[in-house]
């Protein structure tokens, strides 16, 4: 059975240079990614799990990014009534957050744009 230590250990031999907090996201991450954490003693199925770990947190980023320059026009705003699309603009930051928790959380589904 293949714990936590042994994952990280397999995280720092791809990625020696990894500082611990990106080794520990990715354990969590990597974790989350698989029904039984053992699957990924295997070499090829790691580097699987990671690949796809890799870009659905890419996605998210770049979602999040987009959010935050969209909710800081927003917030430069004049602070009159919301307009029916700056009400979107909050929607749509709400759902980007709530995937990027649910990526933590290991409750993976389809990263909406």
């Amino acid at each position: 059975m293949m714990k936590c230590q042994d994952l990280a250990a397999s995280i720092e031999r791809l990625q020696p240079d990894a500082s611990p907090r990106d080794v520990a996201r990715l354990c969590l991450l990597l974790a989350n990614q698989v029904d039984d954490i053992s699957q990924l003693n295997d070499d090829h199925r790691l580097t699987e799990a990671w690949q796809k770990t890799g870009w659905r947190l890419q996605v998210a980023s770049d979602q999040h990014a987009a959010m935050t320059e969209e909710l800081e026009r927003l917030a430069s705003s004049t602070p009159n009534s919301l307009t029916p699309n700056q009400i979107w603009v909050l929607v749509r930051a709400i759902k980007v957050q709530s995937q990027i928790l649910q990526m933590y959380l290991g409750q993976y589904g389809e990263l909406q744009p």
